[in-house]
């Protein structure tokens, strides 16, 4: 078929094409044992198919332009051609000079698993095997110099799935065009789908949404690996969260850190599924910077994707080998800046082989944000290191090295750290004016704020105490500081003023103090009031007592009497109670010990909270 032929015999011909090409499906399918004879049947098919596109064109090429009447009789001969193209019965694509998709058919589309608008104006030779796309530019380039058909076997992939085709280029000449174009007829020869489902990759509503809620469920998991206890503790920070990357939405993750000014290799995971223990090794070991596309994010500090890899040397070379993107086989890369304070910190680089859909701006868009989270991630693990001594110092400023000797009573006090490195509750004794003043309590919360709010409060009563000479109105004057302040934290505390055996305690929100009397009696204070901090006008509880011989205080919180067994009962005040009542005419310090040795075996040695326990015997 060398010769123009008309429209209607060309239909007539694509007509018996069409029935020739369903019967070879088939035959395929009924005789999977048997396929090269479908496979010859095909062959000639496909030439058949390569005639009826050369025929078409001389028709095109026939076709007069001309006005008015004529003139819309042969557009609508244009639309029929197109018509006749876009229902082609075998994969058919229509390169540009340089390679780029300008015209595909509905089989093409269909075989390749997306939808025209997304594969025109790409790269054909993106879609060929990445071993054979050099021999298929020069094929190509080699049609369109000598316009001689050319045959050419390979493999195509896209969207998961992979197709070792049959090839056949036939240039072009086209009415009104500078330039021949190329057509491609495609022959399937065999197909692997990966987890794809036939046809073009749903790109619905209800789709993109999904994809759009996968992308947030990744940045949500990221956060709350980042915010974990261990990544704040250890420096695993940039390993967990490309272990998370490499588990979730890539095959390769490469992560690189700037130290001291200079790029280094962080860690790399490749495919667990495949044996690359040797290659991932190698990739350790290579120079960040001789990667073209790490250096370009590092030095512009704004991510890149490549949503097909045209230019396999973007990771630099394997060594003294090939391309290192094509050692991976790698289909699709984007590299993200790890944030930092004076430019990146360092990178995250990810590639998805050519089984798996390519990255899009989208799949940018969110691994920047989770580079912004990372890079705070490393400054919170690094600021959490460095203030490490400036911690212990504020842990030592909530309890007192040593008791001072309080004359007429003797004082004893235990202290026991809870789960958390920074304790928020503290206790104090220090002198006031005529006589001496203790103090106990603890912000609600852990961690540095809460120790820093406790440790003001006992350094405010340590200071109001100068002018003060009411326990209560010491803690009110704290109060209206902390409301003041809308910090949202608030403290439950318990103030009293000695003079003498005369003994004035003001309570906010606190436990209630024990009193042990020398019979073996025990009573409690009146205790309550509203914690400080959580309103300007908060009212105290005030108590006046006057403590004779043997008599004895014990102060405790709120981690003492909430400690709890196995069974989830709580120690409570009536245990602390009958512990008490054993411990008549025991020194202070005999008290406190008995005391936590009896929490202790209760709760199993499980400490939660901090436990404090102040103990005053009148001497």
């Amino acid at each position: 078929m060398t010769e123009p032929i008309g429209l209607p015999a060309l239909e007539q011909a694509l007509d018996a094409l069409t029935a020739r090409v369903l019967s070879l499906r088939e035959a395929r399918s009924s005789y999977p044992a048997d396929p090269r004879s479908t496979l010859d049947a095909a062959l000639a098919e496909l030439d058949t198919a390569r005639d009826l596109l050369d025929a078409a064109l001389r028709e095109l090429r026939r076709t007069p332009r001309r006005s008015g009447e004529r003139e819309n009789g042969s557009q609508r001969e244009l639309k029929l051609l197109r018509q006749v193209f876009k229902t082609f019965p075998v994969p058919v694509a229509v390169l540009d000079g340089s390679g780029v998709v300008r015209r595909i058919s509905a089989e093409t589309s269909q075989m390749l698993g997306s939808p025209a608008g997304y594969l025109i104006g790409r790269s054909f030779p993106l879609f060929v095997d990445v071993s054979r796309r050099a021999a298929f530019r020069s094929h190509l380039t080699a049609v369109q110099q000598s316009g001689q058909t050319a045959t050419f076997q390979t493999r195509l992939a896209h969207q998961g799935r992979a197709h070792t085709v049959q090839l056949a280029l036939v240039r072009l000449t086209m009415p009104g065009e500078p330039h021949a174009m190329t057509a491609v007829v495609i022959l399937p020869l065999e197909t692997q789908v990966s987890e794809a489902p036939p046809g073009p990759a749903d790109r619905s509503d209800a789709a993109l949404i999904l994809a759009s809620a996968r992308r947030q469920e990744l940045l949500s998991r990221m956060t709350r690996l980042l915010l974990d206890e261990e990544s704040l503790r250890q420096p695993v920070t940039v390993t967990r969260a490309s272990r998370l990357l490499a588990a979730e939405t890539a095959d390769w993750v490469i992560a690189d850190v700037v130290r001291e000014g200079n790029p280094r290799r962080a860690c790399v995971f490749g495919p667990s599924d495949r044996p690359v223990t040797d290659l991932v090794r190698l990739v350790e070991g290579l120079n960040p910077l001789r990667a073209p596309l790490i250096a370009h994010v590092l030095t512009g500090g704004s991510g890149v994707v490549h949503e097909m890899v045209e230019d396999e040397n973007l990771l630099g070379g394997a060594g003294d080998g090939p391309p290192l993107l094509r050692v991976m086989g790698g289909a699709s890369v984007l590299c993200v800046p790890i944030g930092g304070e004076d430019g990146p910190a360092g990178s995250l680089t990810l590639v998805r082989l050519r089984d798996r859909e390519p990255f899009s701006l989208a799949d940018l868009g969110v691994m920047q944000e989770i580079g912004v989270h990372l890079g705070l991630a490393v400054r919170a693990r690094r600021s959490f290191q460095n203030r490490s001594q400036a911690a212990d110092a504020l842990r030592t400023s909530v309890v007192p090295r040593s008791l001072p000797d309080i004359p007429g009573f003797e004082a004893a006090a235990i202290y026991h750290a809870g789960s958390s490195p920074v304790g928020a509750e503290f206790y104090d004794v220090f002198p006031v004016a005529d006589g001496w003043g203790f103090a106990l309590g603890g912000a609600a919360g852990k961690g540095e704020e809460a120790a820093s709010v406790s440790a003001m409060v006992r350094n405010g009563l340590r200071v109001l105490s100068v002018w003060e000479s009411d326990p209560g109105q010491a803690l009110r004057k704290l109060n209206q500081a902390l409301a003041v302040q809308h910090s949202g934290m608030f403290v439950m505390a318990l103030a009293g003023f000695v003079k003498g055996r005369r003994i004035r305690l003001a309570s906010a929100g606190h436990h209630p103090a024990a009193l042990l009397r020398p019979d073996g009696t025990v009573r409690f204070t009146a205790g309550g009031g509203v914690p400080l901090g959580i309103s300007p006008d908060g009212e105290t509880f005030d108590e006046e007592l006057t403590l004779t011989a043997g008599q004895m205080l014990v102060f405790y919180s709120d981690g003492l009497v909430a400690s709890r067994n196995d069974e989830g009962e709580a120690y409570g005040e009536m245990r602390l109670a009958d512990v008490l009542a054993r411990c008549v005419s025991q020194s202070p310090a005999t008290v406190v010990k008995t005391v936590e040795e009896d929490r202790h075996a209760f709760s199993g040695g499980r400490v939660w909270d901090e436990v404090v326990v102040l103990a005053l015997r009148v001497a």
